[in-house]
């Protein structure tokens, strides 16, 4: 057994049968967690981690951005 993360509900998985990156769902609230951890099994809220991906893209792109910008000013 494993608490949900969002609604800390008990979730009934075998961690035999998952690996980590797969996605289940919790049977309480519904939503789709992530398996980031295999031991001991750990889930995220697979909506805050795409949450997180999509600011450090973000992030990425800016800091690329400003590198461009200051070799720019070189020239």
């Amino acid at each position: 057994m494993v608490t949900c993360p969002v609604c800390d509900g008990a979730i009934d998985v075998d961690e035999e049968d998952v690996d980590e990156g797969d996605t289940i769902s919790c049977d309480e609230c519904g939503a789709d967690l992530k398996v980031v951890g295999t031991g001991p099994l750990e889930l995220e809220s697979a909506e805050d981690l795409e949450e997180e991906e999509d600011e450090e893209s973000y992030l990425e792109e800016d800091e690329e951005e400003d590198e461009d910008e200051e070799e720019d000013d070189w020239k």
